[in-house]
Formats: C-alpha cells, sequence, structure tokens
C-alpha cells in the first residue's frame, strides 16, 4: 500500500519534469528559428520540428506564435544598481556589464538580429529599453527632462558595437579586446549619461 501511493506521489513531479524539459526545448528551438528566420518567416511547425514534439504541445504551452516570441525573448538584462557606484563609473560599469551580456547570452544577439528588420521583436526591445535601461539614465542624469535623449544615446553606442561585433561580425570591432572596447566605449557613455547638455 505504501509503495502505490509513493509511486502516486512520484508520478505529478515526473510529469513536471518532463513538461520543464518540454518547455525548455521548445524556447530553445523558438530563439535559434527566429533569430534564422525572423518573427514573420518562423513557424510553429518549424519550431516543432526542430524541438523533436508535435506542434499542438508548442500551442498547448504558448497558445500563439505571439506569446511564444514573447517568452522566448524574455529578456532581463540584471543590470547592477548604480546607485552604488560614483557617478564617474557608472559608463564603465555599463559597458562592461553589456559585454559581458553579449558575450554570454545568445537570446540578446538573437533579438537584435531579428529586431532590425522584424517590428515585433524592435517592440521587444524597445519595452526592454524603456523598462530596464531607461531607469538606469534616470539614477545619474543631471537634467531629468533629457534622460530619455541620454538613454538612446547610450544604447546606440552599446547595440551598435554589438551588431558590428557579434551580428555583422566586422573584423576591426571583432578583434577588439574586452578592455579594449571598454576603453573605447566607457567614456563616450559616461559622456552622455553626465556630462552637461551642448
Amino acid at each position: 500500500m505504501q509503495n502505490s501511493a509513493s509511486q502516486t506521489s512520484d508520478a505529478p513531479s515526473t510529469a513536471a519534469r518532463r513538461s520543464d524539459a518540454t518547455r525548455a526545448a521548445i524556447l530553445t528551438s523558438a530563439r535559434k528559428r527566429f533569430a534564422a528566420d525572423g518573427y514573420e518567416r518562423a513557424t510553429i511547425r518549424a519550431i516543432a520540428r526542430d524541438a523533436d514534439i508535435d506542434p499542438s504541445m508548442v500551442m498547448r504551452y504558448y497558445g500563439n506564435k505571439e506569446r511564444l516570441f514573447a517568452a522566448a525573448v524574455a529578456l532581463d538584462l540584471h543590470l547592477p544598481d548604480m546607485s552604488e557606484l560614483p557617478r564617474e563609473e557608472v559608463g564603465r560599469a555599463l559597458v562592461a556589464h553589456f559585454l559581458t551580456l553579449w558575450e554570454e547570452n545568445g537570446e540578446l544577439t538573437a533579438i537584435l538580429r531579428v529586431g532590425v528588420t522584424d517590428p515585433a521583436a524592435a517592440e521587444r526591445m524597445q519595452q526592454v529599453f524603456r523598462e530596464q535601461v531607461l531607469p538606469v539614465a534616470q539614477a545619474v542624469c543631471p537634467d531629468p527632462e533629457q534622460v530619455p535623449a541620454r538613454a538612446a544615446l547610450c544604447s546606440a553606442q552599446l547595440l551598435g558595437l554589438a551588431l558590428t561585433r557579434y551580428v555583422l561580425r566586422f573584423p576591426p570591432a571583432v578583434d577588439l579586446t574586452r578592455e579594449e572596447a571598454l576603453a573605447w566605449l566607457a567614456p563616450a557613455v559616461q559622456r552622455y549619461l553626465t556630462a552637461p547638455h551642448p
């Protein structure tokens, strides 16, 4: 009797593990497919085939392609708390953090690649910018009215490097060491954040 109860209690945890594994496989396939084909051309059928599951399972877990895309590119930049740093070090800390992100997070590179041509991905990047990058600028910018422009200029530097180094792979950008990239970008980002308005 005890054996039967134990087997029954194990069944839900086994099913939950299977469910988690299926979700993970779907998201991995979706990220690769969205990066390769873009939002419009990527299909649920192709994503399911890549994950080696039935397309109905993708629909069961995510409902539609729009929800799947949102889940696949749910990006948390894990930005550090800049309020703990002296203002003159924020630019360097921000660039260093983003260099680490680009080098370790394939999702970010995938959404950048897709975002250049796809409105849904571009909107997702804009949302990340509004929710995660703007607050960093708000914490250190001297002029509250200039926060959006300053944050956008910081993003232009950071995304520009990512595009040339990790997506388009321009040889001179790829050849920069991490320290060289940091040395070039940090002063520019710092200026955008804290210099007086020109």
